[in-house]
């Protein structure tokens, strides 16, 4: 997707035209945290709002049209709810009213959710975990169901009757990122918890006087995700402990305007790619037809034949390590079960990984069986395309 566009509005353009920019270019960069990508027809509507042309209102009314006249025959594409999210994002971003209450913080959830997930708006009555690609397979330890909405209530509480008064701006950057960490990790709703705290707390900000209308949401949101659940998580026996440095790297840069490396391999728990031996250039020759492009930031990865990961590639990618790992092995069964998709499209998918090496077969247990390949799954997932 060509975000181009948007950052020439925020960078360039007259206030009203840099505040729908930004309001859209958070909207949409927000859907990579789930591995969405939006439709070329969602941009061209956006820009078509940006420059007055239709109102927000009316782009909305042209997104259900198009959708209800061209609906994907495909159960796996969720293009749909991606576009009708932003759109949505885009709307509460524009307005100017807000309240600083749990009730604020579910509403945003329906309002972005309803007609997409049937719990829109409403608190998960069951417990969960998710397996994290960060966390090499491991799962922050979420609220408990029981406990949920007086959790929300307690923190909410606590944030209401905190003074900012005499604090330095470090000292407020790091209490920001002790709050937004919390409110994400009692994790009240089913789906839909990252993007929702993310349209709240960005809300939240602009009641405490910081504009937060840069890109760096909408670059960097899978970072923010990450920097989130880092700040959750705890394995003391082998010295890991939980930490907001990451989110504070990612606010110095959203409300200050400093430029500090965002990437996604420092907050990997096992930093494989800091041991990963780059050829030497000047005496070893790579051979570009038959091996993997290796670049310092990773943006895009290539195989021999110049094929390219799509992000909805990427995620599907993230899900199946997070699950299996380097060392387990798995069969295409293996695989639907945890991404949710039909035999065929996991065939496909599989197809794809084997050609370009991200996965290799392994005998001895059967036809059909796969393992990762360490080096190059860890060379797709360290940086985010």
């Amino acid at each position: 997707m060509n975000q181009d566009p948007f950052k020439e509005y925020i960078r360039q353009a007259e206030p009203d035209k840099k505040d729908k920019g930004y309001a859209w270019h958070t909207a949409i960069g927000l859907q990579d945290v789930d591995g969405l990508t939006p439709s070329k027809y969602l941009i061209d509507t956006a820009i078509q709002n940006i420059e007055g042309e239709i109102t927000l209102d009316e782009a909305q009314k042209l997104l259900d049209s198009y959708y209800a006249e061209n609906p994907s025959a495909d159960l796996d594409d969720r293009t749909e709810e991606a576009d009708k999210v932003s759109v949505r994002i885009a709307r509460i971003l524009s307005e100017k009213a807000f309240s600083f209450t749990p009730n604020e913080y579910i509403s945003i959830h329906k309002r972005l959710f309803t007609g997409i997930y049937p719990h829109a708006g409403k608190i998960r009555d069951y417990n969960i975990t998710k397996k994290e690609w960060v966390l090499d397979g491991e799962t922050v330890l979420y609220g408990s169901a029981a406990e949920l909405r007086e959790t929300l209530n307690y923190d909410f509480f606590q944030e209401r009757n905190y003074s900012y008064k005499g604090l330095s701006i470090d000292e407020v950057i790091h209490h920001l990122a002790l709050f937004v960490s919390r409110l994400w990790q009692i994790h009240i709703f089913s789906e839909g918890n990252t993007r929702t705290t993310a349209v709240f707390f960005i809300k939240y900000l602009r009641t405490l006087g910081f504009d937060a209308t840069n890109d760096i949401f909408a670059e960097h949101a899978w970072y923010f995700r990450n920097a989130l659940v880092r700040a959750n998580y705890n394995d003391l026996k082998n010295g890991i402990y939980e930490t907001t440095e990451f989110l504070e790297l990612f606010l110095r840069n959203l409300l200050l305007g400093e430029e500090n490396e965002l990437r996604n391999r420092a907050l990997h728990l096992r930093r494989a790619f800091q041991n990963y031996k780059k050829p030497n250039i000047g005496t070893e020759k790579p051979n570009i037809d038959s091996e993997r492009l290796y670049v310092e930031d990773v943006k895009t990865v290539y195989t021999g034949s110049r094929r390219e990961f799509t992000k909805k590639t990427v995620f599907h990618i993230k899900k199946m390590y997070a699950a299996f790992g380097v060392k387990s092995i798995f069969g295409r069964s293996d695989a639907e079960a945890v991404l949710g998709l039909k035999a065929t499209s996991t065939s496909e998918l599989l197809k794809k990984l084997l050609e370009a090496k991200i996965i290799k077969p392994v005998s001895g247990y059967g036809k059909g069986k796969y393992r990762f390949s360490e080096i190059e799954v860890l060379e797709v997932l360290c940086e985010k395309q």
